[in-house]
């Protein structure tokens, strides 16, 4: 049975009128009536070009942004017809990793701040379970106990995008949406963001909806492929059948522009 279920997804953006009702108004359509499923403990990979509609698909997923019409649901629950109280407990439950660890934390935080404000908002717990919990999930990701009286200006994009995957964790989340994650990060370093979520996701079970431009990242990453171009999906499959036998040509010309994968 589906995690996620996203059923005929859209979402219109309206431009060029003005403050009087003035001017041409213009319908972007960024999400075209999508539809797919994520199966628990897989990572579906959304890849497409820039301005495609990938990351509007991420927030719409966690109601973030608020869809024209459609439905999600996630494990049988209608997200998308509830209550604000109703989908604040549902966060619980998913959380998202941003595309620019510079721009996602506070910088007037200190670490332990930052990942444990989730259990500030939605657990009532004592500043030493919070700080327990702070230091378990420095070791989660890779990072010291001693970062967290820190502050983010003092790390490296990759040790600031690992205390916003510490962040992501501290509710113990089933579903993580990482939009564009590594994308921000030198080659290296993001490699290294890669195998830590893989690894995660063994370790958790967590399930994940991988946002990417990058065919090569989202192939060794995915379980299946979905293919976006112009707020539309024009592809879905695993991630053999997307890679080696793509029908779209959209696909194969993400495919041919990536060396490392082979069409």
């Amino acid at each position: 049975m589906p995690l996620i279920e996203v059923s005929h997804l859209t979402k219109v953006y309206v431009s060029g009128e003005n403050a009087f009702g003035g001017g041409a108004r213009r319908e972007i359509r960024a999400v075209d009536d999508v539809s797919f499923t994520i199966e628990p403990g897989e990572t579906l990979g959304l890849v497409g070009e820039s301005g495609s509609g990938k990351s509007t698909i991420g927030r719409l997923l966690l109601r973030l942004i608020e869809p024209t019409s459609g439905t999600v649901k996630f494990d049988q629950r209608m997200l998308t017809s509830l209550s604000s109280a109703e989908m604040r407990k549902a966060r619980r439950d998913m959380q998202i990793v941003f595309q620019d660890p510079f721009a996602s934390l506070d910088p007037r935080m200190s670490v332990e701040q930052i990942v444990t404000e989730p259990l500030v908002i939605h657990e009532n717990t004592s500043v030493l379970d919070r700080h327990r919990r702070a230091e378990e999930l420095m070791r989660i990701v890779g990072l010291e106990a001693s970062a967290l009286p820190r502050y983010p200006h003092e790390f490296s994009g990759g040790q600031r995008q690992r205390i916003g995957i510490a962040r992501a964790l501290a509710l113990r989340p089933r579903f993580i949406v990482a939009d564009e994650p590594v994308s921000a990060l030198d080659v290296s370093v993001g490699a290294r963001i890669v195998n830590l979520l893989r690894d995660l996701q063994r370790d958790f079970g967590l399930t994940y909806l991988f946002i990417s431009h990058s065919m090569p990242v989202v192939r060794y990453l995915s379980t299946r492929i979905a293919v976006l171009y112009g707020g539309k999906l024009v592809e879905l499959g695993t991630t053999e059948q997307v890679t080696e036998r793509p029908q779209h040509e959209y696909t194969r010309t993400l495919l041919a522009a990536t060396p490392e994968v082979k069409a």
